[in-house]
């Protein structure tokens, strides 16, 4: 048995199980990620579908994704990668970060800038993007992360020296919310997204969900906490509308009035503000 710590849970995991995460396991006494190099999702995307709008605008990136995640979003749109095992996917559906690195820099002559660790929550595996996100630079290529920031700053650091660009998402700024609907914790994402925006290229992205947290009073919350970090009104933040999916078809998608509405709230304290799925 051995304790799991790459998030607030902590999880006490027996020899040949999993934690919450459905990625991470107990081996031999240790934990590792039982879902390194193993590939659901490998696409060139436009860099602006991660989303960043002011890192390489234009190029394009090499986007990898895996199978796991640490939170429990009820809304989430890759909950079938997010919230299974991996045991539907064949096992010899697997890369290393060699290989993956290849990949990448074979693709340089579509317009591809590097790696996009994304799809499924890429931190349940930090080890894959560390080992393969090294090797990129090796090869003048970039890394890009998409996440949601539920990680402890002792993994942040381990990755960060190389990440170029991140885009995190923050749900809400109610810690209830993050408690009782995402299973989540919102000080453990805000203080990664805290330290994150002191080295690294940071783009933050609110889904706008109806009842849950698409109030004017929180959209300013958010952005009076954002413009108070390092970099304070430079950072971009992209607002988005939800469509009902996976557990949460209970209520309508969002009023694009709705987001346009709290764009410009945003627009108040950012300057880098912009709408998405609208």
């Amino acid at each position: 048995m051995a304790v799991c710590e790459v998030c607030f849970r902590h999880c006490d995991i027996r020899e040949g199980a999993m934690g919450v995460c459905n990625a991470r396991g107990c081996k031999d006494g240790k934990i590792v990620a039982v879902n390194y190099g193993r590939v659901t999702a490998l696409a060139l995307d436009p860099i602006e579908k991660k989303p960043l709008s002011r890192f390489s605008p234009g190029s394009k990136i090499l986007s990898y994704g895996s199978y796991g995640c640490n939170l429990f979003c009820p809304f989430c749109q890759n909950y079938d990668i997010s919230r299974t095992d991996g045991s539907e996917f064949e096992p010899e559906d697997k890369l290393t970060p060699e290989g993956l690195a290849d990949i990448a820099f074979k693709f340089k002559d579509r317009g591809n800038i590097g790696v996009a660790y994304t799809y499924n929550e890429p931190l349940v595996s930090y080890e894959f993007v560390r080992d393969t996100a090294k090797l990129v630079h090796e090869m003048g290529m970039k890394n890009v992360l998409v996440s949601n920031g539920t990680a402890t700053l002792r993994v942040l650091e381990e990755i960060l020296p190389y990440i170029d660009a991140m885009n995190i998402d923050i749900k809400s700024m109610s810690a209830d919310t993050y408690k009782n609907v995402l299973k989540g914790d919102l000080a453990m994402t805000k203080a990664f997204i805290e330290r994150a925006v002191k080295d690294c290229h940071v783009e933050l992205t609110m889904l706008i969900v109806p009842g849950m947290n698409d109030s004017e009073e929180e959209m300013r919350e958010l952005v009076n906490w954002i413009s108070g970090l390092e970099g304070g009104s430079d950072i971009p933040l992209h607002i988005s509308r939800f469509f009902p999916r996976y557990k949460m078809t209970d209520r309508p998608a969002t009023g694009v009035d709705v987001i346009y509405k709290l764009a410009d709230i945003a627009r108040d304290k950012l300057k880098f503000v912009y709408t998405g799925n609208c």
